[in-house]
């Protein structure tokens, strides 16, 4: 069974992750497959992308490309999620099999080993693979560029990986060559080839508990509380109710609250968003004995990260990003990009009571102007950062419904 639970304000709430049972079966032993540098290199710096706090590189499989992929640190084996893929390149020797979540429904993927890739001038072979049949999760139209998958362990555990969220680069380099690390240095652990990192919250007003995250670049979230004591983890009384993730079997429903304090190394956070996913659906899930929460990016991005998967530490430094309060959607609904027609700006989801729904806005409706401007000039990520940038500001959108133009304004709250 590959089941697979990934807290989301990801994508705009829509990403999946595979725990590794069955694909260990197929792939054998995962870790003998690295990257290397041709000749006497020793050391890479290149751009990323950064779109809803996600890394986004580019990617040549097989020698063909560039494909852009989310850097990710919470996955083991490359996955591509967008099939289309398959039918730009020769894949030989694809073995098929059936992924199950916990509910009924079945999808069909290929797994290979006889993948080729390279990210700058590192390379690797034969390169542990997954292959989604369907795109089930569309990442591409959350993100509102083309993505084909992710990718993690093989690249983390080849280098020391530099993540400079303030730069929007990633310098990466042999773990034995000359590297100047900076910052404050922090154990992590590496299990199902991903890292894990001890952390302090103080969820209300009661004392800090110490609990063991999953460190997730690839999770555009703050911070997801899933398991404290061995049980359900209190939520704070203001609260909204809101979609929190897919998993193969559907929807994982919980909150989005604040909790008081979130310490990692020697950095405190405070009135950090923070989603809790019902207990009792992940319980079913996520192995919870084994952490109790899950650390993304619109915290890690706070930090210059350095990654030493092989030493098992990282440092972190504090960047520009590190005194920005942490805010969330203050609109109350998904916006995604039409992939039949890419530049169709579509209303996917609406939270009950929400500002959107207040004024009127219906699933489907496809917006084509802001505040004046035609959408065309916008991107998600612009619409992202628009809808969270302040309180009580009105935005001005020009809508299509059923053959019919109008103009929506929408007042932003701070729900939460």
């Amino acid at each position: 069974m590959l089941t697979k639970y990934r807290p989301v304000t990801l994508l705009c709430h829509r990403k999946m992750s595979f725990c590794l049972g069955i694909l260990l079966l197929f792939f054998g032993h995962i870790k003998g497959q690295e990257f290397f540098f041709s000749g006497n290199q020793v050391k890479q710096s290149m751009p990323f992308k950064s779109i809803k706090n996600l890394i986004v590189i580019p990617i040549f499989i097989n020698g063909k490309g560039p494909y852009d992929f989310i850097l990710d640190t919470g996955v083991g084996p490359m996955i591509v999620t967008d099939p289309s893929i398959i039918d730009d390149l020769d894949f030989s020797m694809l073995r098929k099999i059936k992924v199950t979540g916990l509910g009924v429904e079945t999808v069909e993927a290929f797994v290979s080993q006889n993948i080729n890739a390279s990210i700058g001038r590192a390379k690797i072979e034969h390169i542990p693979t997954a292959i989604l049949k369907e795109d089930l999760f569309n990442l591409s139209g959350h993100l509102g560029i083309k993505v084909y998958g992710l990718i993690g362990f093989n690249f983390f555990n080849s280098f020391m990986v530099d993540v400079r969220y303030s730069e929007n680069r990633i310098i990466f380099s042999y773990p034995y060559s000359k590297i100047k690390y900076r910052g404050k240095k922090v154990p992590i652990e590496i299990e199902n080839l991903k890292p894990f990192i001890t952390a302090d919250v103080q969820i209300q007003d009661s004392g800090l508990f110490r609990g063991k995250f999953l460190m997730d670049t690839g999770a555009s979230h703050a911070v997801s509380m899933e398991m404290i004591n061995g049980g359900e983890v209190p939520i704070p009384e203001k609260r909204i109710k809101a979609n929190l993730g897919m998993s193969i079997s559907g929807q994982i429903d919980g909150f989005i609250a604040r909790v008081h304090q979130v310490s990692i190394g020697d950095q405190v956070f405070t009135d950090v968003v923070a989603g809790f996913p019902d207990y009792k659906t992940i319980a079913d899930k996520v192995d919870l004995s084994k952490r109790n929460g899950n650390l993304g990016a619109d915290l890690l991005r706070k930090f210059d990260i350095q990654f030493n998967y092989q030493q098992k530490f990282i440092y972190l430094k504090p960047n520009k990003y590190a005194r920005l309060p942490f805010e969330h959607d203050m609109v109350g609904m998904v916006v995604y990009l039409d992939q039949q027609q890419f530049k169709r700006f579509l209303i996917g989801e609406i939270d009950e009571n929400s500002p959107a729904e207040k004024a009127g806005l219906c699933v489907r409706d496809e917006i084509i102007g802001v505040n004046f401007k035609p959408v065309d000039g916008y991107t998600l990520n612009d619409l992202t950062e628009l809808f969270k940038s302040s309180n009580t500001r009105n935005v001005i959108l020009e809508v299509f419904r059923d053959d019919r133009v109008f103009y929506v304004v929408v007042k932003l709250e701070k729900r939460i």
